[in-house]
């Protein structure tokens, strides 16, 4: 059905077989009769109208009105499927795709077009009041009918663009806050560091021997720069901490030595966690450290919020240029959201894990569940 022709594509089809249907009716069937010079053109105009009366549907509407008008003076009243069909569509088009002042206008025009048809001898006032309000009715029962309907949907797909709109700002804001969230964390990475590189600098051009002066200076050059680099990392933190919620400034950050204590305390809050560590543990980088403890932090959230009474499995391994992290659970939810709303969900992990080159997988697994696979490069 939905490979079938639809909208103008169907009404251009249709004029053309009226436009057919209208001279085959005329010149073999003789259905149509009257004068060829005013027949003619009336019998091409009418239908072709029908082609574009989704886009002009109040022009179409008068124009093929008035032409019925005509057709029926000069016609002697002659019966025609094809005008006929040509007019009802053109009444319908003014009746579902017009204003309210469009449908009164198309209602004046066809009490015009009635009046004209019947000018001829032989009719009268009932006979044109008749032919009048039967059409003027069903138009309104039409337009009550299609066109309420169809302004509903038109107000539901509006509502539904701007939900979409609003979810795809939402995405976007978690994403800017995540990010500054993990700013955040690996300023304290970074700045510890640093720090450290700045102490040891000092500490041995405090040590060194006399006659050492291009080593003090390089030492003096080094303890400057990494005092500057500080300096400029707190700034940059301040601003990224102008929004957002301190208070947990001096915490220090989390890693995987404490998998264990985070395990335990999910498994206090109700959920039972079976963590599993394949191949040498050794230390890891501190960003993917605090990345990969993150990662399974959250999963494991998630899990407890959403997967109902289950069980979840958290499995290390340590691979000789990776490290990959799956966490899992059975529960009856089929899907998790994207986190507790606040940006640091899916979207928060698959930032973190973007951010060293890695790649992350969550979805519902078969027979029940969720799962997260992560993947962290280590070099």
């Amino acid at each position: 059905m939905k490979r079938l022709p639809r909208g103008e594509a169907l009404d251009r089809i249709v004029a053309v077989g009226l436009i057919a249907l209208g001279q085959i009716e005329m010149w073999i069937g003789h259905a149509i009769t009257g004068p060829r010079g005013v027949i003619v053109p009336l019998s091409i105009l009418m239908p072709a109208c029908v082609a574009i009366r989704r886009r002009w549907p109040l022009g179409v509407g008068v124009v093929v009105m008035q032409a019925n008008g005509i057709f029926w003076l000069t016609g002697g009243k002659s019966t025609s499927i094809a005008l006929g069909v040509s007019w009802m569509c053109a009444l319908y088009g003014v009746a579902v795709w017009t204003s309210t002042r469009g449908f009164g206008i198309g209602l004046g025009s066809l009490v015009v077009s009635n009046v004209l048809a019947y000018l001829g001898p032989g009719d009268n006032l009932q006979s044109v009041l008749e032919f009048t309000w039967v059409p003027a009715l069903v138009m309104y029962l039409v337009r009550r009918a299609v066109r309420d309907r169809q302004l509903r949907a038109e107000a539901l797909a509006a509502q539904a663009e701007l939900l979409e709109r609003d979810r795809e700002l939402r995405a976007e804001q978690a994403v800017a806050e995540e990010r500054a969230r993990i700013a955040r964390e690996l300023h304290d990475l970074v700045a510890h560091n640093v720090s450290v590189m700045v102490v040891q600098a000092g500490a041995e051009r405090h040590a060194l021997p006399e006659g050492a002066e291009s080593t003090r200076e390089a030492l003096t050059s080094i303890e400057t720069a990494g005092r500057q680099a500080l300096a400029e990392a707190r700034r940059l933190l301040g601003m990224l901490r102008r929004n957002g919620d301190g208070s947990h400034e001096l915490e220090p950050q989390p890693g995987l030595d404490q998998l264990d204590f985070l395990v335990e305390q999910i498994e206090r809050a109700g959920l039972p966690v079976e963590l599993e560590v394949e191949g040498q543990r050794r230390p890891l980088p501190a960003g993917v450290d605090l990345c990969a403890y993150r990662v399974v932090q959250e999963s494991l959230t998630n899990a407890l919020k959403h997967a109902g009474p289950a069980r979840a499995a958290v499995r290390l391994r340590y691979l000789p240029a990776a490290l990959d992290v799956d966490v899992a659970d059975d529960g009856s939810g089929a899907t998790h959201p994207n986190g507790d709303g606040a940006g640091h969900g899916l979207i928060g992990m698959r930032e973190r894990v973007a951010l060293y080159g890695g790649r992350l997988e969550a979805g519902p697994r078969d027979g029940g569940g969720f799962a997260v696979h992560a993947e962290i490069p280590l070099a």
